[in-house]
């Protein structure tokens, strides 16, 4: 529909000239006026017959009476367009009207639709991933759990997360992320929501936290390809920030949330809530227009339109006897000899150690360590994801504007890269020297540190966009399966090395700092983001 609005200098109402060649019939179906203290604008809906339209077209003068009319811009295209459709239905009558801008966020691009509710699910991701660290303490109380039993409960959601990772990615390269994304959010809030019924059996509780995980971990690599298929070169860090950023929240929102929930109405709810959410946000996502469900069968890399924005060329859905023939023609052997796919690959690893071993051990060398008391410790877990959120702001405007000003994208993502590991490391080690710093500086430091390891979602998680659109998904698949052993692997690991060296030091900080320091020296020696072509005959 066009849309026009009168100036209140012309008068619709008085006598005006009419066309010696055609006379214009009009009838004002609806009217609205809507005050405002500058201007009255005036709404109507104009009918007219094809023949008088076509007339109009013809004169080069416009009768007084629509030379006040003035027609939106951005709807001129879309409105002739319908206007011109709506001719062909034989009454030889049309209608150009006012349109409502409600919902108010009808007129967003659909790419950022889709970048908006895919954030929203990972803000929802995180809470269901750190209800459990919450809530396991009733739990354990009631069920008689020891800490072993604890402990292997929560680390099954790693097992399921790791397994996904790769078929994850594969999935998303096939079918699309918006497909993936929205089954994964349906199979963890589905399993989330089963686990108070599932919390007595202990084998049924532990399938339905690796079933978390696998919706959860399907995620990562779904996104990715959302970003890919959508979102230009420009804007690709700010979008990768958006939706990554929404775990940061999520964990902020989990911690907040889960314990006053937890006290009012037992540790139940906050499965069946958080559950509800996830679900209740699968219901809403099916009626979002955007990318479709069908796979990218060619995609060049780096291919765009003449807008700028990625090449979108789809094809048919691959039906199941195809996928064997797809799975064969993902270049596997050119990913593993390719070394900036190594450094992603271990830079993840490096990553993935400091993030998974503060996340489970802080809180407890908060208590511990720094001689906090548990509600003390509980709000300065929530310090760090507090202050990423910030960083992130910070870091994908910069690394955007960069490269928007010319700047070697891969020289962007190695600074980026550079910052999230040299940061934390340093302030580990500040933290690690007996400085007789109080204990509220020490946490202000260890929050600084992992905050700006924010910087990662503006370097190593864009890469994988930047190298190969086309494999985006794959590629974070193949990396965030490594990047998943440290959460099975480096959190138990630390509990042994606390248990037998009784120093934070050397059991927390110290493998986290070699891992960042020598992640650091890989990426900037080998990493890349130059497009690359991965083909099977190479």
């Amino acid at each position: 529909m066009a849309n026009f609005s009168i100036r209140p200098h012309n008068n619709p109402f008085l006598p005006h000239r009419t066309n010696p060649h055609s006379l214009i019939y009009h009838s004002v179906s609806a009217t609205r006026l809507v005050s405002h203290p500058q201007f009255l604008r005036l709404s109507l809906r104009v009918r007219c017959s094809i023949k008088e339209k076509e007339n109009v077209k013809g004169n080069d003068e416009l009768p007084p009476v629509l030379s006040g009319l003035k027609v939106d811009e951005s709807e001129q295209t879309g409105s002739i367009s319908k206007f011109e459709n709506g001719l062909s239905s034989g009454n030889g009558i049309d209608e150009v009207g006012f349109d409502s801008n409600w919902p108010p966020w009808k007129n967003v691009p659909d790419r950022y639709k889709m970048i908006g509710t895919t954030a929203l699910a990972f803000v929802i991701c995180n809470m269901d991933k750190v209800n459990l660290s919450v809530a396991i303490i009733p739990m354990s109380h009631q069920f008689g759990w020891n800490s072993s039993v604890a402990g292997l409960v929560q680390s099954s959601f790693f097992w399921g997360y790791a397994l996904s990772q790769l078929p994850g990615g594969w999935l998303a390269k096939i079918f699309g992320g918006r497909k993936v994304l929205e089954i994964g959010v349906l199979t963890w809030s589905l399993s989330t929501a089963l686990v108070p019924f599932l919390a007595g059996y202990m084998p049924g509780l532990i399938l339905s936290r690796i079933l978390v995980g696998i919706g959860e971990g399907v995620s990562p690599s779904a996104a990715t390809d959302l970003i890919a298929r959508l979102i230009p070169l420009q804007e690709r860090s700010r979008a990768v920030a958006f939706v990554f950023g929404g775990l940061s929240v999520g964990s902020v929102s989990g911690l907040l949330l889960a314990p006053p929930l937890i006290q009012n109405f037992g540790w139940e709810s906050v499965f069946y809530i958080f559950g509800f959410l996830g679900i209740a946000w699968f219901a809403g996502f099916q009626f979002l227009d955007g990318q479709p469900s069908v796979p990218l069968k060619s995609f060049p890399d780096e291919s765009k339109s003449e807008s700028g924005y990625p090449n979108k060329k789809v094809t048919t859905p691959i039906k199941l006897q195809q996928l064997p023939a797809a799975l064969k023609e993902v270049p596997w052997r050119g990913f593993f000899e390719y070394p900036p796919v190594w450094a992603m690959i271990y830079t993840h690893f490096c990553g993935s150690w400091g993030h998974y071993t503060c996340l489970s051990w802080l809180p407890t060398y908060f208590s511990e360590e720094l001689n906090l008391n548990l509600t003390e410790a509980a709000w300065v877990s929530i310090l760090p994801p507090l202050a990423s959120i910030f960083v992130t702001s910070i870091a994908s405007q910069l690394a955007d504007n960069l490269i928007s000003n010319g700047v070697d994208t891969t020289t962007v993502r190695k600074i980026c890269q550079t910052i999230a590991f040299v940061s934390p490391a340093f302030c580990m080690t500040l933290s690690s020297v007996d400085l007789g710093l109080p204990p509220w500086e020490v946490v202000a430091i260890l929050t600084s540190g992992l905050a700006l390891s924010s910087f990662a979602l503006s370097g190593l998680y864009c890469t994988h966009q930047d190298m190969s659109p086309e494999y985006a998904s794959v590629l974070l698949g193949i990396t965030n399966t490594v990047g998943a052993i440290p959460g099975i692997v480096g959190v138990a690991l630390t509990g042994f090395l606390l248990d037998s060296t009784h120093s934070w030091s050397i059991s927390l900080f110290a493998p986290s700092i070699f891992f960042y320091l020598t992640g650091t020296i890989v990426w900037l020696v080998f990493a890349s983001s130059k497009p690359k072509t991965f083909s099977n005959n190479k």
